[in-house]
C-alpha cells in the first residue's frame, strides 16, 4: 500500500471546492447552554449532513460535475445560517 501522497494543491480546484463546501456546512458552532439552542443546532447540523450526503451522493453515484455540486452545496448552506446562541466557552451556568 505504497500510494503516492496527494496534497490539496494537487487536486483539480472544483474537488478542492467540494472539500471546502462540505467543510463549511459541517462546521457550525457548538450551542449556547439552553435548550432551545441545542435543539436548533442539531436541527441545522441534521440537515446540513443531509445535504452534504445528497450532493456527494450525486457526485459519486450519479456522476454529478464536481464544480456545480460545490456551488449547489454552498448555496443551499448560505440558505440555512446560523441562528442560534453559540456557546462561548465560558465554562457553562453558575
Amino acid at each position: 500500500m505504497n500510494e503516492p501522497t496527494v496534497n490539496l494543491c494537487d487536486l483539480p480546484e472544483a474537488a478542492v471546492a467540494l472539500l471546502r463546501a462540505v467543510h463549511d456546512a459541517l462546521d457550525i458552532p457548538l450551542p449556547g447552554l439552553s435548550d432551545e439552542d441545542e435543539r436548533a443546532y442539531h436541527l441545522l447540523l441534521q440537515h446540513r449532513t443531509s445535504d452534504v450526503r445528497v450532493i456527494v451522493a450525486d457526485v459519486l453515484g450519479m456522476g454529478h460535475d464536481i464544480g456545480h455540486s460545490a456551488q449547489t452545496l454552498s448555496a443551499w448552506t448560505s440558505q440555512e445560517p446560523v441562528t442560534y446562541t453559540a456557546w462561548d466557552g465560558g465554562g457553562g451556568a453558575p
